[in-house]
């Protein structure tokens, strides 16, 4: 593993789960279902789906913790807890009042889940941010590094400018541990 590169534990775009700009909610989560019944039990699952523009081009990612913000209801109860904040009421005091008026606002009601399921896909993916990126030919070294310091999940692989597959935080520990257990004494 010593001599290891990012693309030896990519997984390409080709095997991963995409959708272009435009896509509803429902349609994305079919194609993360989809990408996911592809993968054989000795590979990890998808848990993120990659948003393409016309192009080809990567221009978004959507994690399951962005699928499950895009269900949750607007409110405008944050402003009311900055206010409340310069009181100094407790931490205790303030969850108490969040989970009190988040309770009021259901979010799995059928009404509510079909609204949603139309969203696009650019109203909630997360754009790639600079540190988010390595090259596919970067030491797993460094890759580690950069999942570590900027506490990523998965980096987006690149050749040249161009992104071409993600390393996953799932398949980096796998191929880590699988060198430690060979030490197990």
């Amino acid at each position: 593993m010593e001599n290891s590169s990012v693309k030896d534990l990519m997984v390409p775009i080709s095997e991963y789960a995409t959708v272009v700009l435009g896509t509803g909610l429902a349609d994305a989560v079919t194609a993360l279902e989809k990408a996911q019944e592809a993968y054989t039990a000795s590979k990890y699952q998808h848990r993120a789906i990659l948003v393409l523009d016309n192009n080809g081009n990567v221009v978004g990612k959507i994690g399951q913790l962005r699928v499950l913000k895009a269900i949750e209801p607007e409110y405008d109860f944050n402003d009311t807890m900055k206010e409340l904040k310069k009181y100094n009421f407790s931490e205790e005091y303030l969850s108490q009042l969040r989970d009190k008026y988040r309770s009021e606002l259901p979010i799995l009601k059928t009404e509510q889940l079909k609204v949603i399921a139309t969203k696009k896909v650019e109203e909630f993916m997360q754009k790639p941010r600079p540190g988010e990126f390595v090259a596919e030919d970067c030491s797993i070294d460094t890759a580690i590094h950069k999942m570590v310091a900027g506490r990523h999940q998965s980096l987006l692989v690149t050749r040249k400018e161009k992104i071409i597959g993600i390393l996953r935080m799932a398949d980096v520990f796998a191929a880590v541990f699988h060198e430690i257990r060979v030490f197990d004494v």
